[in-house]
């Protein structure tokens, strides 16, 4: 745990009583915090209360004695509408926070007292639409493999105050979603990575461009900052912090560095060509769309960095089945340059690759049998999220359906000439059938027990190469699971029963 110790002796409300609420909830109490618990589910409050916790209905306190309210990232800050909590605090001008933020402020009282510069407790954060979970969990797998003290967590499930205490060069890598930028006002990374943008949540934030303005001031707020330029709002903003920093440094000196004498961990410097070079302040961009002429790309399974027309081959990707297709080469540029950047043996990361899990339930090979792959693609739960695993395969037996998110499937068409038959479940069924029409052949399973046995049967009939069941719902489980992550794990059962 890391105690919360910036509230100490000071009245705290705090909503939302899931993992990470209860999590916080116990820092804040660890760090001399005195906590006023509260949620909407009677039930939630009952387990707080069973772990010692006070809890009190937020609508019947003294607000002129709080000094914070801490939010759940959950929780509607803005829209629709505000929480009544968030309303309440206004009223009473409380300040409106979540759990990075108290991450922020204790990891900068703590270098703050040791007197040691970013770098000596690096805090790496990753955010972006797509891709955040397997970046993180990447970086994490890297700098480990480098013999780095690493804690990860954040969104990525691992409630971020639960992890072990600030030390010197412990690494500190946190997935951020946008509701939790939204919550931390004070948040400034040593490396912030912004993967991509695509429109997302913006029932939450309002507006596509206040969600993008979010994952900007990440971006922003970092010492050094690793983009994606595959997107147009993601080269807006790329050119924006380009433009508005004072360090035009080289992606790729880091990478030439190698190793020196010593290192200096007070700031982003390495040496290159027995000079150091100074990173903080850098903008490092990459991509797997195109070639740049200055950062790195990806050029096939082949991931490169240029520098003033040379080129540099940093890793390949090739039998990574973990990392396959053109989203997982972004993912895997973004975790080489952040460790670049955090000074890691280059050779070390390279070798780490390969033996890199990935993330359960994203394009996770769950089974083979003959020629027939399954694959394991539940968190896809909207349709941009489900594209990667369309493109990354061809003679696709796709399972898809459950709870329809805005635009459907529309966004799939351009892959519908590398799908043999899909198999529709759930919900959205009947709206897909729709959508694809006779472009493909279609049968309504209804459930994806029935799906998987269709699908396993026709797919090991094709005797045209390998054949790919893919499970990539392009929606959200709700109508028949809890989430994606049980959907999942039932997908993996189905196909082990096979």
């Amino acid at each position: 745990m890391i105690p919360v110790h910036c509230l100490r002796g000071k009245k705290v409300a705090l909503f939302g009583l899931g993992d990470s609420g209860l999590a916080t909830a116990a820092a804040l109490v660890a760090g001399g915090a005195d906590v006023i618990l509260w949620d909407d589910y009677a039930g939630a409050v009952a387990k707080a209360r069973e772990q010692g916790f006070f809890t009190e209905d937020l609508r019947k306190i003294a607000w002129k004695e709080i000094a914070a309210l801490v939010l759940a990232p959950g929780v509607p800050l803005t829209h629709p509408r505000p929480h009544w909590s968030v309303e309440l605090a206004a009223a009473h001008d409380v300040e409106v926070i979540g759990d990075i933020e108290l991450f922020v402020r204790e990891r900068n009282d703590f270098l703050r007292r040791k007197g040691l510069g970013a770098q000596a407790c690096p805090f790496i954060a990753v955010t972006g639409t797509n891709g955040k979970s397997t970046t993180t969990m990447l970086i994490a797998h890297l700098l480990e493999a480098g013999g780095c003290d690493v804690q990860m967590g954040g969104n990525i499930g691992t409630a971020i105050l639960s992890l072990e205490p600030l030390a010197e060069q412990r690494f500190y890598v946190i997935e951020c979603s946008s509701y939790q930028i939204d919550l931390a006002r004070s948040i400034n990374p040593t490396v912030g990575i912004l993967l991509n943008l695509t429109p997302d949540h913006v029932d939450r934030h309002g507006s596509f461009e206040h969600y993008a303005a979010i994952k900007q001031r990440l971006a922003a707020a970092a010492a050094a900052v690793i983009i994606g330029l595959d997107d147009v709002p993601c080269r807006r903003i790329y050119e924006h912090l380009k433009a508005d920093r004072s360090f035009p440094v080289k992606v790729e000196t880091a990478f030439a560095s190698g190793q020196c004498d010593k290192q200096k961990n007070s700031r982003f410097i390495h040496c290159f060509n027995k000079r150091w070079i100074d990173l903080e302040g850098a903008v490092l961009p990459v991509a797997t769309g195109m070639v740049l002429q200055e950062g790195c790309f990806a050029k096939g399974r082949t991931l490169l960095c240029a520098q003033g027309g040379k080129l540099v081959e940093l890793a390949s990707l090739e039998g990574v089945s973990s990392l396959r297709g053109q989203h997982n080469a972004q993912n895997a540029l973004a975790a080489l340059v952040c460790c670049s950047v955090l000074g890691i043996d280059s050779g070390k990361i390279k070798s780490a690759l390969a033996s890199f899990q990935g993330l359960p339930h994203r394009m996770e090979e769950v089974g083979r049998k003959g020629h027939v792959l399954f694959i394991n693609d539940s968190k896809a739960t909207n349709a941009d999220a489900a594209a990667p695993a369309l493109a990354a395969f061809d003679h696709i037996y796709w399972i898809a359906g459950g709870v329809s998110k805005e635009g459907g499937i529309l966004p799939l068409q351009k892959f519908f000439s590398k799908i043999r038959k899909a198999y529709l479940i759930g919900e959205a069924a009947a709206g897909f059938a729709k959508t694809i029409g006779d472009t493909i052949p279609v049968i309504l399973s209804g459930t994806l027990a029935n799906a998987v046995r269709q699908a396993a049967r026709d797919a090991a009939a094709d005797k045209a190469g390998e054949a790919v069941v893919l499970f990539s719902p392009a929606c959200a489980s709700f109508d028949q699971f809890a989430n994606y992550s049980v959907r999942g794990d039932t997908f993996r059962k189905l196909v082990q029963g096979i």
